[in-house]
C-alpha cells in the first residue's frame, strides 16, 4: 500500500518535541488497554505528524501493532451515532443501516492475519463484523450484477471486489478489532476486512457498498496495484503465506 517505513520522516504541523512524542506514545500503550476512546485521542494529537510520499499517501506513526495510512493526509472521523452504511446499485431493495442496527445483525468472529503488500504483517488479529454476503442477500442482487464498488467516507478511497470474492465467509464489514471498537485511524467505526487479500483491499471508513455490472478499479489499482490482491499470489509477490 505504501513504502515500508518503520520510522517515517515527520513533517511537523505543530510544535511537538521528542520528549512529548515519547510521552504520547506511552499514553498510546495505555490507550490499548483503555479502549478506542483513548486511542482516538492519541491519534488526533499525533495527527499533524504526517509524512507524505510522491503519490499523496500519508502515514502516521505506528499505532499499536499496525502502521496507519491515509490517502488524504488526514484522519476522517464519524461517531457511531452519525455513521450509516448504504447498500445500493444493482439491487432490488437498497437500504441503509446505522451502527447499532449493524451490531444487531448476525456477527462473524475471525482470527486472521493482516498482510500489507509492502511486506509487513500483523499476526492473529481478532475481527468481528457482518459478512458482506448477508448484506448483499438483504439487498437482493439483481441479475447481471458482477461486482462491488466500495466507498470510504474520506471522499477519496474506493475499492472493488467481484461478487464471488465479496460472498466469501471471510469478508466482513468489521466493527471490532482485537477486542475493541475500531478507532478512527484503523478505519472506524466500520471498515472492510478482506482476509485473503492484501491490506489495501480492506478499505477504511466504510460507508457505501455499490453493486455494479463490472469491476471498477479502486484507488490503488489505478496506480498499478493488482485488482485481484490475493496474498502471495499477486503484485509480483509469491513469498507470503496464504
Amino acid at each position: 500500500m505504501a513504502d515500508d517505513r518503520t520510522e517515517p520522516e515527520l513533517t511537523p504541523g505543530a510544535p511537538v518535541g521528542r520528549r512529548v512524542v515519547l510521552g504520547l506514545l506511552g499514553v498510546g500503550a495505555v490507550g490499548v488497554l483503555a479502549g478506542a476512546r483513548a486511542q482516538d485521542w492519541l491519534e488526533r494529537v499525533l495527527g499533524p505528524l504526517i509524512s507524505k510520499d510522491g503519490t499523496g499517501l500519508a502515514s502516521l506513526l505506528p499505532i499499536g501493532r499496525f502502521r496507519i495510512y491515509t490517502v488524504t493526509g488526514s484522519l476522517p472521523s464519524k461517531a457511531p451515532r452519525e455513521w450509516h452504511l448504504s447498500v445500493d446499485g444493482m439491487v432490488d431493495a437498497p437500504f441503509t443501516v446505522g451502527y447499532q442496527e449493524l451490531l444487531a445483525m448476525p456477527a462473524t468472529h475471525l482470527t486472521r492475519d493482516f498482510q500489507c503488500v509492502t511486506g509487513w504483517r500483523v499476526n492473529d488479529v481478532g475481527w468481528v463484523g457482518v459478512r458482506l454476503s448477508d448484506l448483499l442477500d438483504r439487498a437482493g442482487v439483481q441479475p447481471g450484477a458482477k461486482a462491488l464498488r466500495i466507498h470510504s467516507f474520506d471522499g477519496e478511497y474506493t475499492e472493488s471486489l467481484t461478487l464471488s470474492q465479496a460472498r466469501r465467509p471471510d469478508v466482513l464489514a468489521a466493527y471490532r478489532l482485537d477486542g475493541g471498537d475500531i478507532s478512527d485511524a484503523h478505519g472506524g467505526p466500520v471498515r472492510l476486512y478482506v482476509a485473503p487479500m492484501y491490506g489495501y483491499k480492506s478499505l477504511k471508513w466504510l460507508d457505501r457498498i455499490e453493486v455494479t455490472d463490472a469491476v471498477h478499479p479502486g484507488y490503488w489499482e489505478k496506480l498499478g496495484y493488482d485488482v485481484d490482491a490475493w496474498v502471495g499470489r499477486s503484485n509480483g509477490r509469491s513469498d507470503d503465506a496464504t
